[in-house]
């Protein structure tokens, strides 16, 4: 008797995702709109890259001070992405050496790659989204 093999809707496709991360942290919401997309996604068990360009890189800051705009801070959140299993962080280098920043100041830790190979990385996922 031949085998049949029946399709498994147990699982799923894993898609390799890219959330790329533009805008600073406060005065619009698309940071933490990404950051909310980010963590669906891992509860959807995605394959979840997170990477932060141009004035994106101040979200990842340590020591934000939100009294003055009135909002709170969602730095926290960075922190609890490992618990997602969201550990593919990048910051293109290029963005921080613009911002006088260094890997000592940001809250997690993080790939630091240059521009071309953030374009390279950027390439290779299936989808990439950000604001």
């Amino acid at each position: 008797m031949p085998q049949i093999n029946e399709p498994d809707h147990g699982t799923g496709v894993v898609k390799k995702f890219m959330y790329l991360n533009r805008k600073a942290p406060y005065g619009t919401v698309y940071a933490l709109e990404v950051l909310e997309m980010v963590l669906i996604s891992a509860a959807f068990e995605q394959d979840v890259h997170l990477a932060f360009v141009d004035d994106g890189v101040y979200q990842i800051r340590k020591g934000q001070d939100t009294k003055g705009v009135e909002m709170k801070s969602f730095l926290p959140t960075y922190r609890a992405l490992e618990g997602y299993d969201v550990e593919k962080l990048y910051v293109e280098k290029e963005s921080m050496e613009e911002r006088g920043l260094t890997a000592g100041d940001l809250v997690v830790p993080v790939e630091i790659i240059d521009r071309a190979a953030m374009r390279s990385l950027i390439d290779s996922m299936d989808v990439v989204l950000g604001g």
